[in-house]
C-alpha cells in the first residue's frame, strides 16, 4: 500500500494508506474527512476540561452576566436542574461566566480527563512518528469515546446550546472563530506533491507510478491559496546531526593542532642512536663536573 504523509504547511497531520490505483477524487475526499474529523475531536477535547471544571454551558442570553444582572433581568437557566452530573454537583464558579459552576465531582472529572487523553492520543500527529496510519474509523472511535464519557457523567444529556452537544450533533457554529479558518471542505481541498497539484479525475499512479511501496509527503491546501512551500532538502533532525558532526570534527582538529609540536624529539626514548650508545657504553656521559 502507498503511504501518504499528509501535512498542512510545515505541520504534520497524519499518515494515510491507499493504493496507486485509487482515484484522486476518493483520496482527497477521505483525507478531507479525516482532517476535519481530527479538528472536531480537538475542539471537543478543548471544551470538555471546561465542562469538568465548571459544569454545563449557560444559555447564550445569560453568558457573561453577573449574578446581580441575572437577578435584575429575572433570567433563569431552565437546564440547571435537568442536567445534573452523576454523583451530584460540586460548586466551582466560572469567572468567565460561560458555564453554570455546577461541576462534576472528582471521580466523574477523572473519567472525562482520562477519556480526553485517550482520544487525543488516538488521532495525535505523534502517530506519524509511530508509523501508524490514521483512518476515519479511528476518528469515529475517538468521538464515540468522548460521547460515552460525557453520557456517563451527564446521563440526562447536555443542554442543546452546549458547544459539546452541538459538536456531537453536527450543529457547531464556527463563524467568527479561528477554528473556521482551519476547517476545509472537500470542494476547496487541493492535494500537492513535489510542487505540483494532483488533479482530480486522475489516479495516484499517474503521478507516482505503480510501486505500491511508495512513501510520499503530500500537502493539503485550500483552493486559491497557491502552491504550498516545498519540503526542505534536509529535515530539522538531519540538520542538527550535521551541525553536531561538524562541531565535533572542528574540536578534533583543534586538539590535533594543539598537540602538533616536536618537543618529544629531545626525549631519550626518541633517540635513534640510543641502542648503539648503550652497547658502546656512551650513555649518561656529561661534560663538566658532577
Amino acid at each position: 500500500m502507498v503511504q501518504l504523509h499528509v501535512k498542512r504547511g510545515d505541520e504534520s497531520q497524519f499518515l494515510f494508506s491507499t493504493s496507486v490505483h485509487a482515484q484522486l477524487d476518493t483520496v482527497i475526499q477521505e483525507i478531507t474527512a479525516i482532517y476535519n474529523g481530527r479538528l472536531k475531536v480537538d475542539r471537543i477535547c478543548s471544551e470538555i476540561p471546561e465542562l469538568a471544571d465548571h459544569g454545563i454551558s449557560l444559555p447564550p442570553n445569560i453568558q457573561g452576566l453577573t449574578e446581580e444582572q441575572i437577578f435584575e433581568l429575572k433570567l433563569r437557566d431552565e437546564w440547571e436542574e435537568k442536567c445534573v452530573p452523576s454523583g451530584g454537583p460540586v460548586l466551582r464558579k466560572d469567572e468567565i461566566g460561560r458555564r453554570n459552576g455546577h461541576a462534576p465531582n472528582d471521580k466523574m472529572k477523572e473519567i472525562l480527563t482520562r477519556t480526553v487523553d485517550e482520544a487525543k492520543a488516538l488521532i495525535s500527529n505523534n502517530q506519524v512518528k509511530a508509523n501508524v496510519c490514521v483512518t476515519m474509523e479511528m476518528v469515529k472511535q475517538a468521538l464515540d469515546q468522548l460521547r460515552g464519557a460525557v453520557t456517563i457523567v451527564y446521563p440526562m444529556g447536555l443542554p442543546p446550546h452546549d458547544p459539546i452537544r452541538m459538536e456531537f450533533e453536527e450543529r457547531e457554529d464556527l463563524s467568527g472563530m479561528q477554528a473556521s479558518l482551519q476547517v476545509m471542505t472537500e470542494d476547496e481541498c487541493q492535494l500537492w506533491w513535489a510542487g505540483k497539484e494532483m488533479q482530480r479525475g486522475k489516479k495516484l499512479q499517474d503521478y507516482i507510478g505503480k510501486n505500491e511501496k511508495t512513501k510520499l509527503v503530500v500537502k493539503i491546501q485550500k483552493k486559491g491559496q497557491g502552491a504550498p512551500a516545498r519540503e526542505p532538502l534536509v529535515t530539522d533532525d538531519q540538520q542538527k546531526q550535521m551541525m553536531m558532526y561538524y562541531y565535533r570534527r572542528q574540536e578534533e582538529l583543534k586538539k590535533l593542532n594543539e598537540a602538533d609540536d616536536d618537543t618529544h624529539l629531545d626525549s631519550e626514548w626518541s633517540d635513534r642512536q640510543a641502542l648503539k650508545k648503550q652497547f658502546q657504553g656512551l650513555n649518561n656521559i656529561k661534560w663538566g663536573p658532577r
